[in-house]
């Protein structure tokens, strides 16, 4: 890559900062992706989910200020509310299940007491 002529060294540097940190993001997503996929437990999974979601939310923020286009922070905003609620329902969902779970289990010491 080459320094553009109306770039300061300053800017450069900048620039070259947010490329490596959006590098490195991009790698810490990747790590996520698989904690999610391979996760002993649904709760690792879930934050697994909502960790990909902050670190695509950072992305989308770094390239609106390297690209410097504003619109890019409005799509950051929708997609930071989107994942979320993701992550809420997904959390009501788990903890719904595992509620579900327990009352299966006393139905049927239930059963077995009574009968």
């Amino acid at each position: 890559m080459t320094i553009p002529e109306n770039m300061t060294i300053l800017e450069a540097g900048t620039c070259y900062f947010l490329i490596g940190a959006l590098l490195l993001l991009i790698v810490l997503v990747l790590c996520s992706l698989i904690r999610a996929v391979r996760g002993p437990s649904v709760a690792d999974r879930i934050v697994a989910v909502n960790m990909i979601n902050t670190m695509v939310t950072v992305i989308i923020a770094i390239m609106a200020v390297i690209l410097q286009e504003g619109y890019l922070m409005d799509i950051c905003l929708i997609y930071a509310m989107i994942g979320f609620l993701a992550v809420v329902v997904l959390t009501k969902v788990y903890t719904d299940s595992k509620s579900a779970g327990k009352d299966k289990e006393k139905g049927s010491e239930k059963r077995a007491d009574g009968a």
